[in-house]
């Protein structure tokens, strides 16, 4: 089979090396790729959020499926465009892919599944905004509403600085996503990822993976869209695994269906252990970035399956099969290092040169996913964007990962770059 995949990041890189070791798959096209996706197959220079572009790509290469990866042109529709030609999509509707583009629709949704969250309250002035942060305790929780690449969540110490918070986001500080401003209790507790792939009825859990969102050592600094990942996480234990499937997951994906808006593709449950159990901190409409690198990396099985079966239904009463085609038993343990472009997540330099990087993936257990690099005029690679690349490991344990993670790190010459340096540091 062929395989359309839409997107550019470490994410789609992940996912393009993972699918194209399937024995389901003759050739994985990307749109519009990079140039690590390059190497996997043929990339086509077609923007992730260009979806006249898109659909008429697919018109043309006719792949058996679509795998959508990132939330842009899940907001925008594309994965409903398609299905409407015919094709078989991994990613869910428009309708039903606002529990990432609209924080205030994911918070309807969840209190009215009974599904456990922060308390919350919604806003599009400032007065209101304010009267209701003085009900709350600090630290205060602030969300811009849609989608701002993974830095429209802003955690305020103090009343002061939530307020200043207030005026800039709904003057703008994140354009339309933050003309409407959620504001949410603090949650105490750890955080983690777990992601479900579903075709609207049956589910799959993999392994659950934690983030690192802010850009320095021992999470400090601001947020980011990831700093580096590991999974699984041992946070969320049996127990709470089980209590996420029947207090969240269940829940969501009956109600949504009963709703007219079944969920097709992948659910990212961003969670919060608290004493009490996990509850919810976001839903999102695609796998996160970077913990799928950690998960393709991880997974010894094949993924395809459980694409397709998602795609187009008939999962539910045969998850025992597909989960044995992803061999779950005998998921590697994997961490994932971002090199980022110092500045990030501010303004950064591009067009730096970068050596080293096929020196890094020849280490043993170790896969460099690209993120934000070009290739200049000689051949060279440079970097194009904040977070440039995903220096990726499994072993036998975590440690053994994330050391042969950072030996890849350590493999690469670019000066202009910086990574954190305590990558798992929960679970280690």
């Amino acid at each position: 089979m062929n395989i359309l995949l839409i997107g550019s990041g470490g994410r789609e890189h992940a996912l393009a090396w993972k699918m194209a070791q399937s024995p389901l798959v003759d050739v994985v096209h990307c749109a519009p790729g990079n140039p690590g996706m390059d190497a996997v197959g043929p990339c086509f220079d077609v923007a992730a959020d260009d979806i006249d572009g898109l659909v008429k790509l697919a018109l043309q290469i006719e792949p058996d499926l679509v795998v959508i990866g990132p939330e842009a042109p899940l907001a925008l529709g594309l994965s409903d465009i398609l299905r409407a030609r015919g094709f078989d999509v991994f990613g869910p509707s428009k309708e039903a892919a606002q529990l990432e583009a609209s924080k205030a629709f994911s918070k309807a949704r969840m209190t009215k599944y009974g599904v456990p969250t922060a308390a919350y309250g919604e806003f599009t002035e400032a007065a209101p905004a304010k009267t209701f942060l003085r009900k709350m305790r600090a630290p205060y929780v602030l969300k811009a509403d849609g989608l701002a690449a993974g830095k429209g969540v802003v955690i305020a110490e103090t009343l002061e600085e939530a307020d200043s918070e207030i005026d800039e986001m709904l003057s703008g500080k994140f354009g339309d996503a933050s003309a409407t401003l959620v504001i949410e209790e603090f949650m105490h507790g750890e955080e983690a990822s777990v992601f479900v792939i579903t075709d609207g009825e049956g589910a799959i859990f993999l392994p659950a993976a934690q983030d690192h969102k802010r850009v320095g050592d021992g999470d400090t600094g601001p947020n980011t869209g990831g700093m580096g990942a590991y999974a699984p996480a041992p946070v969320v234990s049996e127990e709470i695994m089980s209590r996420v499937k029947c207090e969240i997951a269940a829940p969501m994906l009956k109600g949504m269906a009963k709703d007219g808006m079944p969920y097709q593709g992948v659910l990212y449950i961003g969670i919060m252990v608290t004493a009490e159990g996990p509850k919810v901190v976001e839903f999102n409409a695609r796998f996160g970035d970077p913990e799928c690198q950690v998960l393709m990396k991880g997974l010894k099985g094949d993924i395809v399956p459980a694409i397709l079966v998602a795609a187009t239904g008939g999962l539910k009463g045969n998850e025992e099969a597909f989960e044995a085609l992803l061999e779950l038993e005998d998921f590697q343990p994997a961490a994932t290092v971002v090199l980022a472009a110092k500045g990030y997540p501010g303004s950064y330099e591009k067009g730096t040169v970068i050596e080293g990087v096929k020196q890094a993936g020849a280490l043993e257990g170790v896969t460099v996913f690209h993120a934000g690099t070009d290739v200049a005029d000689g051949g060279k690679l440079i970097a194009k964007g904040g977070r440039v690349l995903n220096v990726t490991a499994s072993g036998a344990t975590l440690r053994e990962a994330v050391d042969r993670a950072y030996a890849g790190v350590d493999a690469i010459n670019w000066p202009e770059g910086f990574c954190r340096r305590d990558i798992g540091w929960r679970a280690l």
